[in-house]
């Protein structure tokens, strides 16, 4: 019983792992990742940046998510103004 018990728990692991939204943009030789989850505390954004298998990775809380697409818009003009 304990075995079931165990894979029951990484099957839900498994789910919860899952993305219920995922973008994926391709520059030059980068690839952005960006998928929707959500885990105990609330919903965020995985934001993985992959250069020829090397990743990095952040993650942003969905409270703070429209502050962050503001800032990343203000960057966006200030780079057209230029």
């Amino acid at each position: 019983m304990i075995e079931y018990e165990e894979d029951q728990r990484q099957d839900n692991r498994r789910r919860d792992d899952e993305p219920t939204h995922s973008e994926k943009i391709f520059s030059d030789r980068k690839i952005f990742f960006l998928d929707l989850k959500e885990n105990d505390r609330g919903s965020f954004v995985k934001i993985t940046e992959d250069v020829r298998g090397r990743r990095d990775t952040i993650m942003v809380p969905c409270e703070v998510l429209e502050d962050f697409i503001n800032a990343l818009q203000n960057i966006a003009d200030a780079d057209q103004q230029d």
